[in-house]
């Protein structure tokens, strides 16, 4: 059991980034069953879900002419553009029906600013707009961050980097995600998260 300092972070395991979903991750309920092993080894389990706004920023359909999977200049910077996908109130929003962590301690709700998509838990995609959850782990004395979810290549790869720049000891467990692999994203999430001293491990070789 993980001490009382670690948290499992579980990011965006929602029904639209699972097959069937308008922005489906291959293979992405497959993280569900190795996500509830996972969570019988902590004391403390936090979620994290994309909750846009209809009308949402970084929906292709706001944008006239442009498909999904391009990318725009938004105020903050470039915006790859995705189908419709976690609008509030939606069953696509609503978290995968098998994740069983009833003892979750908290909900982080992200993207719900009109303007700025969120992939990070911690700081929104204009790097301003944060989310409270650095504050609420601080609060809790937290210091080590263990991050499983949807997908490895986006909303994990910029939570674990933010967990990282804001001092966490951070580790991704490789086998409890699922990347969307767009152009090599994958290849490039990876070394990021390398660079930023993220650990990379499997539910079987994770040490608590």
């Amino acid at each position: 059991m993980a001490d009382d300092r670690t948290v499992l972070l579980v990011v965006d395991v929602q029904n639209d980034f699972c097959p069937g979903g308008s922005l489906a991750v291959p293979d992405g309920d497959a993280v569900v069953a190795v996500v509830n092993a996972l969570g019988r080894r902590f004391r403390h389990v936090v979620l994290t879900q994309d909750w846009h706004p209809a009308g949402h920023a970084s929906f292709a359909s706001s944008h006239p002419g442009r498909k999904p999977f391009e990318v725009v200049e938004l105020a903050y910077g470039p915006q790859v553009l995705w189908p419709d996908h976690c609008v509030q109130g939606t069953t696509g929003a609503a978290f995968h029906a098998g994740l069983d962590l009833p003892h979750a301690e908290a909900v982080i709700r992200k993207g719900f600013r009109r303007g700025i998509d969120s992939y990070s838990g911690f700081i929104e995609a204009d790097r301003r707009a944060r989310t409270g959850l650095e504050g609420y782990l601080r609060e809790r004395s937290i210091a080590r961050v263990v991050i499983a979810g949807l997908a490895t290549d986006f909303c994990v790869s910029w939570t674990a980097q933010d967990a990282a720049r804001a001092g966490f000891e951070t580790i991704v467990v490789e086998d409890a995600c699922r990347a969307i692999d767009l152009d090599g994203s994958l290849e490039r999430a990876w070394a990021e998260m390398a660079a930023a001293g993220i650990k990379r491990v499997t539910a079987a070789t994770l040490m608590l």
